[in-house]
C-alpha cells in the first residue's frame, strides 16, 4: 500500500498525524511505550483475500529512464512519445487511435517549462461491449455471486503469547465474510503476567466453501509499539486498506500495522524551542546566583540534619515510654473487648429469649395437640361402645322394621279391597277392555265423545270424578305424591296443573273433568293428566302400563295387585 500518511513535526517537537491533503488529525493518547495487551479490546479482519496477490505485469523495464528527476532531451521525449505500450481492448468497437504530431509543441521542447506535459486529446472509446453485459439478470446475479462466493469464508483467530504453550485467546467463528467483526473481549482475567505484555502473535484461519478444513491463513508477531494510528474509528479512515488488513481495537482509536510505513518512536517529547536558544550562548547564572544556590543547599543540609536528630529524639522518647504505650495499647484492647463481649451478650440474651418465647409457643403447642388425642380418643371410645350397642339395637329394629312392613302391607291390603268394594270396576259384557265404576261406564279414549258417540257426556264426567277420588286416596294410602293434584265436587271435578311453565295464572292452570261447558282440548288434556297420575302410582309397585289411555283397565289392574 502507498505510503498515503505520517508523522510530521511542528514548531514544538511533538509529532502531529497528517493525511495526503496535509490536514491534520486526531492523534492517540497512549503513548507507544504505553501500549500493553489490557489495552487490546478487540480484532477485525479487512480485505479478506485467500489467494496471494500476484504481481502486476510491468509495461516497461525499470531502468534509469523511470527515475523522475533523469534528463530528457527533446529527442528523448519524442521518442518516448513514439514507443506504446501494449494495450488490451475492452469493446470490439473501439476507435483508432488519434493521429500523431510530427513536431513537439513549446511546452515539450522545453524541459524546465514548469508546466506539466499533457498529452494530445483523441476521440473517445465507445462503450463497452463485454459479452455478459447484456445477459439476463438471473446470469449476471450468478456471476457476481460466484465472484463474491470465492471471496466469502468462514474465519476465526488465535491470541499467543511467547512462553505460553497454550492460546491467549481464541475467537468465535464468523461465517462467510470478507470483512469479518469480532467480538471484543477483556484480557485482564488471565492476569499481569499477560497484560502487561506488549508483544503477541495472531494466527488467523480461514476456510472457504470449496475447502474442508481451516488453513492458516496468516501468522503476525508484532510488537504494539510498531502500530500506526488511522482514527477513532474506520469511517474516519477514507484510504484503501491492504489485502488481509487486520485492525486492532484500543481505547483511544483504531490502530494496524502498515508494513511500508516508517516507523519512529519518540519515547521522550522534545522541549519547545524559545527565542532565547535561537539567539545564541547565554552565561548561565552570576556570582550571586551562585552564593544563593550555596545558602540554599546549606539550609537544605541543616534542616535535613535537623531531621534526624527529631528522629532519633522521637525514637528514643517512644523506646522509654514503650511500657506506657503497652500499657495504654492494652487498655484501650481491653476496652474494645469489653465493648465486643456486652454487645455478644446483649446480642446472646435477644437470641435466648426469642427462643424462649419459641419454646413456650411449641409446648404450647403440643399440650393442646396432646389434649385434642386424648378428647379424640375418648370420643372414639364413646363411639365405639355406642356402635356396640347400635348394632345389637339394628338387629332388632330391622326385625320390627320387616314386621311392621308386613303389617302395613296387610293394612293397604284390606284398605284397598275395602276401596274395590266402594268402588267396584267391572267389565261391560260382550265389550273388550271397556269397564264400568259403580255401574257407570268410562270409554278407553282420549276423546271419550269421539270414540263412543252414545255414551253420556254427565255420565262421563260422574265416572271421571270416581276415578280422580280413587287414585286422591290411593296416593296417601300408598305414601306415594301425584304431580297432578285434582279436586272433587262429584260432576264437575277439575285437576291442577303445577308444572307446566307456559301457564301463567292459576285458572288456566286448572282443567275440567268434564265435558259440559268446557274447552275440547282442556277437557282432554284433563283426562291425560288423570292418566298420568295412575302411572305414576303403579311405577311406584313397581307395575308397567300397557297404554296409557285406558283409564279404568289401568285402575282395575293396580288395585288387583294392591289386593293380592
Amino acid at each position: 500500500m502507498p505510503s498515503t500518511l505520517g508523522p510530521k513535526n511542528d514548531d514544538s517537537g511533538i509529532s502531529n498525524f497528517v493525511d495526503v491533503k496535509g490536514l491534520t488529525r486526531d492523534r492517540p493518547w497512549l503513548l507507544p511505550s504505553n501500549r500493553k495487551l489490557r489495552h487490546l479490546q478487540g480484532i477485525s479482519l479487512r480485505n479478506l483475500t485467500l489467494s496471494r496477490p500476484t504481481a502486476r505485469s510491468r509495461g516497461k523495464t525499470i531502468d534509469d529512464e523511470s527515475l523522475p528527476n533523469a534528463f530528457r532531451s527533446p529527442t528523448k521525449l519524442l521518442a518516448l512519445r513514439e514507443n506504446h505500450g501494449l494495450e488490451h481492448s475492452r469493446s470490439s468497437n473501439d476507435l483508432k487511435a488519434a493521429p500523431k504530431t510530427n513536431g513537439l509543441s513549446k511546452e515539450e521542447s522545453d524541459p524546465e517549462s514548469p508546466r506539466k506535459f499533457r498529452p494530445p486529446v483523441g476521440k473517445l472509446r465507445r462503450r463497452s461491449t463485454l459479452n455478459w453485459s447484456n445477459a439476463l439478470p438471473s446470469i449476471r446475479q450468478k456471476k457476481l455471486e460466484d465472484v463474491t462466493g470465492g471471496r466469502m469464508a468462514d474465519s476465526w483467530f488465535s491470541l499467543h503469547c511467547a512462553d505460553i504453550s497454550e492460546p491467549v485467546y481464541v475467537s468465535e467463528v464468523v461465517d462467510k465474510a470478507m470483512n469479518p467483526s469480532f467480538r471484543f473481549f477483556d484480557l485482564n482475567i488471565y492476569g499481569p503476567s499477560v497484560t502487561r505484555r506488549d508483544e503477541l502473535t495472531i494466527k488467523y484461519w480461514a476456510r472457504t466453501q470449496n475447502l474442508d478444513d481451516y488453513i492458516l491463513l496468516i501468522e503476525l508477531r508484532l510488537h504494539l509499539r510498531s502500530l500506526q494510528y488511522i482514527g477513532k474509528t474506520l469511517e474516519s479512515f477514507h484510504h484503501p486498506l491492504p489485502q488481509n488488513c487486520i485492525i486492532f481495537h484500543l481505547p483511544d482509536g483504531i490502530y494496524t500495522s502498515f508494513t511500508d510505513l516508517p516507523w519512529h518512536e519518540s519515547a521522550v517529547i522534545p522541549a519547545k524551542k524559545t527565542k532565547s536558544n535561537l539567539q545564541g550562548a547565554q552565561p548561565t547564572s552570576s556570582f550571586d546566583a551562585l552564593m544563593r544556590l550555596s545558602n540554599l543547599d546549606d539550609c537544605i543540609q541543616d534542616a535535613l540534619t535537623t531531621r534526624e536528630k527529631l528522629a532519633a529524639q522521637i525514637k528514643r522518647l517512644l523506646s522509654e515510654q514503650q511500657k506506657a504505650l503497652e500499657t495504654i495499647n492494652s487498655t484501650s484492647q481491653a476496652q474494645e473487648s469489653l465493648a465486643a463481649t456486652k454487645r455478644c451478650l446483649s446480642t446472646s440474651r435477644k437470641t435466648l429469649k426469642s427462643a424462649q418465647t419459641r419454646r413456650d409457643d411449641l409446648q404450647a403447642r403440643l399440650q393442646a395437640r396432646r389434649d385434642a388425642i386424648e378428647s379424640g380418643t375418648l370420643s372414639q371410645e364413646k363411639a365405639r361402645f355406642h356402635l356396640t350397642s347400635a348394632q345389637r339395637d339394628l338387629s332388632s329394629r330391622a326385625c320390627l322394621h320387616q314386621s311392621i312392613a308386613a303389617e302395613v302391607a296387610g293394612q293397604i291390603r284390606r284398605i284397598c279391597e275395602d276401596v274395590l268394594r266402594i268402588y267396584p270396576i267391572d267389565p261391560v259384557p260382550q265389550k273388550p277392555l271397556l269397564f264400568t265404576i259403580r255401574s257407570i261406564p268410562l270409554p278407553n279414549a282420549t276423546s271419550p265423545s269421539s270414540s263412543c258417540p252414545e255414551t253420556d257426556p254427565a255420565a262421563t264426567a260422574a265416572a271421571l270424578s270416581l276415578v280422580a277420588h280413587v287414585v286422591h286416596l290411593l296416593s296417601f294410602y300408598l305414601s306415594t305424591p301425584i304431580p297432578y293434584p285434582p279436586t272433587m265436587h262429584g260432576s264437575t271435578s277439575s285437576i291442577l296443573d303445577p308444572i307446566s311453565t307456559t301457564l301463567h295464572s292459576l285458572p288456566s292452570r286448572i282443567f275440567p273433568l268434564f265435558q259440559k261447558g268446557a274447552v275440547p282440548f282442556r277437557f282432554e288434556y284433563a283426562v291425560f293428566l288423570l292418566n298420568t297420575d295412575i302411572e305414576l302410582l303403579m311405577s311406584r309397585q313397581g307395575l308397567r302400563m300397557v297404554d296409557q289411555r285406558h283409564t279404568l283397565p289401568n285402575l282395575k289392574y293396580l288395585l288387583y295387585v294392591l289386593t293380592a
